[in-house]
């Protein structure tokens, strides 16, 4: 077994164990191997939805590093991402993801991936109300922050 991948696996594990959330584990190393940040899914113990393994471990590279880009950084999951993870991974810059789990192995054991992959596939659109409201005004802070020469990420 690949051993970061064998890190990812029992991170997961141990959040298992730690009753913490789901089955999920990652681990992000730097282009040498060196071990970043470990995450477990902290969904249950921090009563938060965004605490999935990916984001956990995300966080604490950033902390660690002390930057949001982690453009040199490779993560390795014990499942394939949900949406909102791969999009986490691709806002940080990793473009190197390994795997172990599938989504849908995910949804055998009743996580449910698969109706946020089918909102995005333009199926499902009765999941949530999505209406914009207020552009003109809103935009306005936009143009001050283009004005004010803000970073763009």
């Amino acid at each position: 077994m690949n051993k970061y991948m064998e890190l990812a696996k029992m991170n997961a594990e141990k959040g298992i164990k730690n009753q913490e959330g789901g089955p999920f584990g990652v681990v992000i190393v730097d282009e040498e191997g060196n071990v970043i940040a470990n995450g477990n899914n902290k969904v249950i113990s921090n009563n938060d939805p965004t605490a999935h393994a990916e984001i956990v471990a995300i966080r604490e590279a950033c902390k660690k590093l002390k930057k949001y880009d982690l453009s040199n950084c490779i993560l390795y999951s014990s499942c394939e991402p949900c949406p909102m993870c791969l999009s986490a991974i691709i806002w940080a810059n990793i473009n190197e993801v390994y795997y172990g789990c599938t989504r849908e192995d995910a949804g055998e054991i009743g996580f449910r991936d698969d109706v946020i992959y089918d909102y995005l596939k333009g199926k499902k659109y009765d999941l949530i109300k999505l209406k914009q409201i207020d552009r003109e005004e809103c935009i306005q802070t936009f143009k001050k922050y283009e004005e004010s020469n803000g970073i763009i990420y």
